[in-house]
């Protein structure tokens, strides 16, 4: 049985995408040409008693794209992953996810992965990967063929039977990861997932899952409050105003999101588009 040292990951090839900057310019349906969006939320409002924590936003994410969102610390972006999902109901406007709009619905089409791991010290590695389908039903046998493949595919093959206390930061969240995808939901949400990482491995993290996005090709939408981790793994960028929260800029970010990392954050065009994100990031602070 392996322990603390990280697996190598195999890459998938990359993911071309939109290169420079565009503005963030699209149709009401949230896609280019007037494709249905997968997650659109129209006129959101949402407050707890009197404080209000988002206004008047407006958002769409087309099928297979990753919506990246940033915002000062306080101003809503996991409120706005629950309302999503359907954790919670807004108290204004409408959220649809793939046309869905009732919280139940909406529920049952989002995999919502929080930002911290939430590995259940007694199972293994395996186990935990594969409590969504268990919690559908399958027998363990079976939920863990399921999930087995996962292992192989994203660098964690021989540590199936490690429990928790056993692996490293960056492998736990993986599994975590892992146990998003096997929810087998359409939309992921992504709350911070690296945010308890040291710097080191959350770069590495960043590369890992910049890969399996792009080999997953689910509609993600990810918060963060990091504005690089934003640009690198996402298509687009919404950055949001300080609480309550509104749309103020939206950016194309530069790609391809999978090629090496620090090629990537080192590259004139990824720079200028921190810029333009951290110049967007300081006024909605004021």
């Amino acid at each position: 049985m392996r322990t603390t040292s990280e697996a190598p990951v195999a890459e998938p090839p990359p993911v071309k995408r939109a290169a420079g900057l565009a503005g963030g310019a699209r149709d009401a349906s949230g896609g280019p040409g007037g494709a249905s969006a997968a997650v659109e939320v129209r006129d959101l409002g949402h407050s707890f008693g009197e404080l209000g924590v988002i206004d008047r936003l407006e958002l769409a994410v087309p099928p297979g794209d990753v919506l990246g969102i940033v915002g000062p610390s306080g101003c809503g972006k996991s409120t706005l992953l629950e309302l999503v999902s359907g954790l919670r109901e807004p108290s204004r406007g409408t959220i649809a996810v793939s046309g869905a709009r009732s919280g139940e619905e909406r529920l049952a089409r989002c995999a919502y992965m929080p930002q911290r791991d939430l590995l259940l010290p007694w199972l293994s590695a395996i186990d935990n990967a594969a409590l969504a389908p268990r919690n559908r039903g399958a027998s363990r046998s079976e939920a863990r063929r399921l999930a087995h493949p996962l292992f192989e595919r994203f660098g964690l093959a021989g540590f199936e039977g490690s429990r928790p206390a056993e692996l490293s930061g960056g492998m736990r969240q993986r599994i975590a990861f892992l146990r998003t995808l096997l929810a087998e939901k359409p939309v992921l949400l992504l709350d911070e997932p690296f945010a308890s990482l040291d710097a080191l491995t959350r770069a590495e993290m960043q590369e890992w899952l910049a890969a399996a996005l792009t080999a997953e090709s689910r509609t993600t939408v990810l918060v963060t409050h990091d504005v690089e981790e934003a640009l690198y793994l996402s298509d687009r960028v919404a950055v949001l105003s300080a609480r309550p929260a509104r749309l103020i800029a939206e950016l194309e970010a530069p790609g391809p999101r999978a090629v090496p990392r620090l090629d990537a954050v080192t590259s004139p065009g990824f720079i200028a588009a921190r810029e333009r994100a951290l110049a967007a990031l300081t006024g909605a602070r004021r």
